[in-house]
């Protein structure tokens, strides 16, 4: 197996590209994936003040790598979910590889910080815990990319998981969520710019990348996420695109040139519609925005194992 660049002997396969690399090219591959995405989608700019969401795991590791690589300023933000072992291991990895670069990282621990964690709020409102996980994260990461000053919060998004979310809102025609699919979500009054840089990079490429520079990342998957449908669409498209590479991409990335541009509008709420909650100040149609109320049922309750809850999502499968 030969490079298709240099002849040397190749480390992957990428049937999508219908080619080979070594590892110097196929870190110029995806250095170069990398730079479309952000000038196609206008994404960030040199000199902007980064904050990448980290988890520990291999794509949003490889994405900060990627952006220091390239020179941005880049910092990351960790946020401990208490999810048992699973959460200790993964900031552990996350710890390691910021030290090992020397660069910044503030870690925001839910139990320790505000009182619960994500088993424990999965139990108190009845969510599912990937919802109560987004919507702890999601507003974490907009607080701590506001209060820090930083132009736009970076998220480890990849090509197999923009496709899957996409089948999903296809497949039951949710135009709201169909129209707020982008790579880019521009800034608003109380909300921070947020980009994926790797909409054009697989799941695998970001495995090859770390493999290539020497990234330990954790490799289990949340064990919380059993029984996840969003697995169950990756797994459907990667039947697909076995048998037919590049399906993938051109799904998702046709979307987003052909079909995207006449959702415009069909977003939901606007701005005018939103007031300031009146516990933190973040942006809400309501009184009191979900997040803190999530922490008020949350933070009442008795702490939930993770094991518990891994059990019920196993029973719920069954």
């Amino acid at each position: 197996m030969k490079c298709r660049v240099c002849r040397e002997p190749a480390i992957i396969d990428l049937a999508r590209h219908n080619a080979n690399f070594c590892a110097e090219h196929f870190q110029q591959l995806c250095r170069r994936q990398v730079e479309k995405a952000i000038k196609d989608f206008d994404m960030m700019k040199p000199g902007d003040r980064v904050l990448v969401a980290v988890s520990g795991g291999k794509d949003s590791l490889a994405l900060w790598d990627l952006l220091v690589d390239l020179g941005y300023s880049a910092d990351g933000l960790y946020i401990g979910l208490g999810i048992g072992d699973y959460s200790d291991e993964s900031l552990g990895y996350t710890q390691r590889f910021a030290d090992e670069r020397g660069l910044s990282l503030k870690v925001i621990s839910l139990r320790g910080e505000l009182g619960y964690d994500i088993p424990t709020a999965a139990a108190a409102t009845r969510r599912v815990p990937c919802s109560a996980c987004g919507l702890s994260k999601r507003h974490l990461f907009d607080r701590a990319a506001l209060e820090g000053g930083y132009d736009l919060v970076a998220t480890g998004h990849n090509l197999d998981d923009e496709a899957a979310v996409l089948f999903g809102n296809t497949l039951r025609w949710e135009i709201e969520y169909l129209a707020r699919q982008l790579p880019v979500l521009p800034a608003r009054a109380g909300f921070p710019k947020k980009v994926k840089p790797l909409v054009r990079l697989t799941e695998r490429e970001m495995a090859a990348w770390c493999i290539v520079r020497n990234i330990d990342y954790i490799v289990e998957e949340c064990p919380m996420a059993v029984g996840n449908r969003h697995l169950g669409y990756k797994n459907a498209l990667n039947a697909i695109e076995d048998q037919s590479p590049g399906s993938k991409a051109s799904f998702y990335l046709n979307f987003i040139e052909r079909m995207a541009p006449l959702l415009v509008g069909h977003s939901g709420g606007s701005d005018e519609e939103l007031g300031a909650c009146q516990r933190c100040g973040s942006p809400t149609p309501n009184e009191v925005c979900s997040f803190c109320l999530l922490v008020e049922k949350s933070a009442k309750h008795e702490p939930v194992p993770v094991e518990f809850m891994t059990r019920a999502g196993r029973k719920k499968g069954r």
